[in-house]
């Protein structure tokens, strides 16, 4: 089985992608859901990526239940989108990792209207973000063997993944 990791700061697309790809068929997982992510209690100086937005609570993945997820081999390919502190032991785990971007002005526009996710709504959460941007996306960036601008229309973003994902698919 094939593992894509679609990953990204907030607002850049992650789960409009995942949604196509699931509507397209694929098996897609959201990992930024209750499912396999959850809100635990840090310490301000816990955090390696500055203030948190709620104080002493970080949003993570399950590690247990991603690491379930990966080894379960119930398709040719699998697609999981999110983006959290911990998930640094699991690129090694995908054959692929996309790095989902967009310019800071379209993610704040995202940010303030997108639906279903009220995250990034409030003053401080849109400033986190911004501030992730500067100091997590050239992590993400490092681990990342393919990039895609989502700015473009959400069909030719989730093209580009597809062909991304495609040789050898």
């Amino acid at each position: 089985m094939k593992r894509i990791l679609v990953t990204g700061m907030s607002g850049t697309g992650k789960s409009a992608v995942i949604a196509e790809l699931a509507a397209r068929g694929y098996k897609s997982i959201d990992a930024d859901c209750d499912d396999y992510s959850e809100w635990v209690t840090v310490s301000e100086d816990a955090s390696p990526f500055g203030p948190l937005v709620d104080e002493g609570r970080d949003w993570r993945w399950r590690e247990d239940r991603i690491r379930t997820l990966l080894a379960t081999e119930d398709s040719d390919t699998l697609f999981v989108s999110g983006c959290a502190e911990n998930m640094g032991q699991f690129p090694p785990q995908f054959d692929a990792v996309i790095l989902l971007n967009a310019p800071a002005a379209v993610i704040v526009e995202r940010l303030r209207t997108r639906i279903g996710n009220d995250y990034g709504k409030r003053p401080e959460e849109e400033a986190r973000v911004l501030g992730l941007i500067a100091s997590v996306e050239s992590l993400l960036r490092r681990a990342a063997s393919h990039e895609v601008d989502t700015s473009a229309p959400i069909a030719d973003v989730v093209a580009a993944v597809l062909d991304t994902a495609r040789p050898g698919m």
